[in-house]
C-alpha cells in the first residue's frame, strides 16, 4: 500500500472544511450530506488501514530532520480509527442538533478542520510536525467553544490560555528532548528519564494531561460544559482530547522515555491520576446540571487513565489505553444522550426534568447503558479497562493508588444513579410539557455507542488483541493475557469493586431519603458532611482555579501599574513639570516689566557675571 495515503486523513477533512464554509445556509441539506458522506468515506478508508503493515511517507520540508513525516503502525491506526468513528457520529448527530444556529457553516469548518489537525497529531513521526498539528487544535478550541452562549467567548478564552500554557510546556519539552536525543524522528527517539530528559519528560507529560484535562489544568471544562455546543462537549474534552492525550502520554512513557515501575516520575504520575479521579469525582457528585456532572466525570475518568500508565506495569498500561477507548465511546454517548435531552426540553437542570423515559424511551435506554459502562458494571466494557487498571495499581505495590480508583467507582455509580433518577424516573415536572423522542439522526449515535460498550465488554478480546501489541514490547518477554482478567467476578479485586458498587447504591438511596425523595437532593448528605462542606464551598468560590488566581494576579499587577507607574508619570508631566514651568515664567514675567533701566542694569549685572567667570578661569 503506498503511503500517500496518509495525507488523505488530513486534505479530505481540510477540503470538507472549505466545502462548509462555501456552500450557504440556503443549501444546508447538501452541505450536511456531502460532510456526513466524506466523514462517513474517511472513516472506511481509515478502517481498511486497521491491521496494515508500518505505512511511512517522508517528504523534504525544511532541511535535514525537518521532514514532513508520517507513520501509520499498530498504535496509531488504532487511535486514528476511533477519532474517525467519533467525528462521522458527531456529524451525523449535529445535522440535527445544530440545525438552525446562527454559525453553522463555522462550526462545521472547526469541526473538520479539528479532525484534520488530530489525525496529523496521530500520524506525525516527527517532533515539529506533531507540534504544528498540536499548536493548531488550540484554534480550533477556541473557535467551537465560542460558537455557544452569548458570553463563551470568555470562556473560550480560559480553555486558550490553560490549553496554551500546557502546550508550551511541551513545545519547551520537545526542544529538550531533541537537545539530549539529538534528532526529531520520533520512531527513533529512547531516552533514559534522568538529568535534561527528565525535565523534558515532566514538560510533555504535562501537555499531554493538559490536553485531556488532568487536574490542575482541567478548570475550563466545566465552564465549557454549560456554555459550548453540547456536541463540543462530547467531541473534544469527552472523545477526542482523551485519545490525543492518553496516545501522547503513552508514547511518552514507553517510548521516548522508557519510563520504569515505581521510579520517582512513574509515582508522580499515579498520584497525579488518584488525585484527579477522587477531587473531581467530588465534584461531579453535587452537580445539579446534567451536562456539568458529565464534564468532572470526563476529568475524573482522564485520572483513571493517568493512573494506569503511570504504574508502568502491563496490565496497567493496557488498562489505560482501553479504558480511553472505552471512556471516549460511553462519554460521548452520554454527552449526546444530554444533548438530546436538552434538544427536546431546553434545559439539562435536574430538578426541572423527571419521567422522562416515558416519553423519550431510546435516549434513557442509551444513557442507561453508557451509564452502567461509566460506572464499571460488569460485563460492559469499564468494568474490563476499571479493573485492568485495579489489577495494575495492586501490582506496584502502593495501595493508596487502587483505593482512590475505588473511591472513584463508588461515587461514580452514585452520581449517574442521581441523574438518571433525576432525569428519567420519577414524576414529570412542571416546568416540562410532554415531549417527544428526538430524531433518528439525533438517537443513532448514541444507541450505536451504547452498542459499542456492551460489544468491547462481551467480546474485549478484539480491541485488546491491537493494545496487547501495543505494550508487548514494554512486557520484556512476559506473556500477556489480559483477556483473563476481564470478565472475571470471583478475584479479590473485582468483589472489592462490586463492593463499592453496592455502597454507591445505598448511598443513592439514603440521599434520595434524606432529601425528600428528591433524586437531584440525593448527594446532599456528602455534600453537608463537616469536612467536605468547606472544601465544597471553597471550591465553589473558585479557591482551587489556577486560572482565576491568574486573573486577579494580573488585575493586581494592572493596579499597581497603574496607580504606582502610569499615574506617576502623569503626575509628574501634568502637575510637577507644568508647576515648575508656570513659576518660572512667573520669575521671568517678574523681570521682564517693560522698563529700560531695569533692562540695562540686567545686561550690565549680566557681563560683569561674564567678567568674573573668565577671570576666575584665567587664574
Amino acid at each position: 500500500m503506498n503511503g500517500n495515503i496518509l495525507l488523505l486523513p488530513i486534505l479530505l477533512p481540510a477540503g470538507l472544511a472549505l466545502v462548509a464554509v462555501l456552500l450557504s445556509s440556503k443549501t444546508r441539506i447538501v452541505r450536511e450530506v456531502i460532510l456526513v458522506l466524506g466523514t462517513g468515506y474517511l472513516l472506511y478508508t481509515v478502517f481498511t488501514l486497521l491491521g496494515a503493515k508500518e505505512l511511512t511517507l517522508t517528504v523534504p520540508w525544511a532541511g535535514p530532520g525537518l521532514e514532513f513525516d508520517l507513520r501509520l503502525y499498530n498504535f496509531s491506526s488504532f487511535i486514528l480509527l476511533w477519532v474517525n468513528v467519533f467525528v462521522f457520529l458527531i456529524t451525523m448527530y449535529s445535522s440535527i442538533k445544530m440545525a438552525g444556529h446562527p454559525k453553522i457553516r463555522e462550526y462545521y469548518c472547526y469541526l473538520m478542520i479539528t479532525l484534520a489537525l488530530t489525525n496529523g497529531a496521530v500520524l506525525a513521526n516527527n517532533l515539529v510536525i506533531l507540534v504544528f498539528f498540536w499548536e493548531g487544535l488550540l484554534l480550533t478550541l477556541y473557535g467551537l467553544i465560542s460558537l455557544g452562549v452569548k458570553d463563551a467567548h470568555r470562556t473560550a478564552i480560559k480553555a486558550l490560555i490553560i490549553s496554551g500554557f500546557c502546550d508550551f510546556c511541551m513545545i519547551f519539552g520537545v526542544a529538550l528532548l531533541w537537545y539530549v536525543s539529538g534528532t526529531l524522528k520520533m520512531s527513533e527517539i529512547s531516552v533514559s528519564p534522568t538529568g535534561l530528559a527528565a525535565v523534558s519528560f515532566v514538560l510533555m507529560m504535562i501537555g499531554a494531561i493538559g490536553k485531556g484535562g488532568a487536574m490542575p489544568f482541567h478548570t475550563w471544562i466545566p465552564d465549557a460544559a454549560l456554555d459550548a455546543p453540547t456536541t463540543v462537549m462530547a467531541l473534544l474534552p469527552g472523545s477526542l482530547e482523551k485519545l490525543l492525550g492518553v496516545y501522547l502520554l503513552t508514547r511518552i512513557a514507553l517510548d521516548f522515555f522508557k519510563l520504569q515501575a515505581n521510579s520517582p516520575l512513574a509515582i508522580v504520575l499515579m498520584i497525579i491520576g488518584s488525585v484527579t479521579i477522587v477531587l473531581a469525582v467530588l465534584m461531579a457528585l453535587i452537580q445539579k446540571d446534567f451536562k456539568k456532572l458529565l464534564s468532572f466525570h470526563a476529568i475524573s475518568q482522564f485520572g483513571y487513565m493517568v493512573l494506569g500508565i503511570g504504574t508502568m506495569i502491563p496490565i496497567g498500561i493496557a488498562g489505560a489505553i482501553f479504558h480511553m477507548l472505552n471512556n471516549a465511546v460511553y462519554k460521548c454517548g452520554l454527552f449526546l444522550s444530554a444533548g438530546s435531552v436538552e434538544h427536546r426540553t431546553g434545559t439539562t437542570e435536574m430538578k426541572k426534568l423527571g419521567g422522562l423515559s416515558r416519553d423519550m424511551p431510546i435516549t434513557a435506554i442509551g444513557y442507561a447503558v453508557c451509564a452502567l459502562a461509566i460506572s464499571g458494571i460488569w460485563p460492559l466494557n469499564g468494568f474490563v479497562s476499571k479493573e485492568m487498571i485495579f489489577h495494575g495499581s495492586v501490582e506496584t505495590g502502593y495501595k493508596i493508588f487502587a483505593i482512590a480508583a475505588w473511591i472513584g467507582s463508588i461515587f461514580t455509580f452514585a452520581s449517574f444513579l442521581k441523574a438518571g433518577h433525576a432525569i428519567f424516573l420519577g414524576p414529570r415536572t412542571k416546568e416540562i410539557p410532554r415531549v417527544k423522542e428526538s430524531e433518528s439522526p439525533v438517537f443513532i449515535p448514541i444507541i450505536v455507542l451504547a452498542v459499542l460498550t456492551i460489544v468491547f465488554g462481551l467480546f474485549n478480546k478484539l480491541p485488546l488483541s491491537f493494545i496487547q501489541e501495543v505494550v508487548g514490547e514494554h512486557a520484556h518477554g512476559e506473556h500477556l493475557n489480559f483477556s483473563s482478567h476481564a470478565l472475571a467476578l470471583f478475584n479479590p479485586v473485582a468483589l472489592i469493586s462490586v463492593f463499592c458498587l453496592l455502597i454507591a447504591l445505598g448511598l443513592h438511596f439514603y440521599g434520595w431519603n434524606k432529601g425528600g425523595k428528591k433524586a437531584y437532593l440525593a448527594s446532599e448528605p456528602v455534600h453537608k458532611l463537616p469536612g467536605l462542606h468547606r472544601l465544597y464551598d471553597w471550591s465553589e468560590t473558585r479557591l482551587f482555579d489556577l486560572y482565576e488566581h491568574g486573573v486577579n494576579l494580573l488585575r493586581a499587577l494592572a493596579r499597581v501599574l497603574f496607580y504606582g507607574v502610569d499615574r506617576t508619570i502623569d503626575f509628574v508631566y501634568e502637575k510637577l513639570v507644568v508647576f515648575v514651568g508656570e513659576q518660572c515664567t512667573a520669575v521671568l514675567r517678574s523681570a521682564h516689566n517693560g522698563h529700560y533701566a531695569n533692562y540695562l542694569a540686567w545686561c550690565v549685572g549680566g557681563l560683569g557675571l561674564i567678567v568674573w567667570v573668565i577671570s576666575l578661569l584665567v587664574k
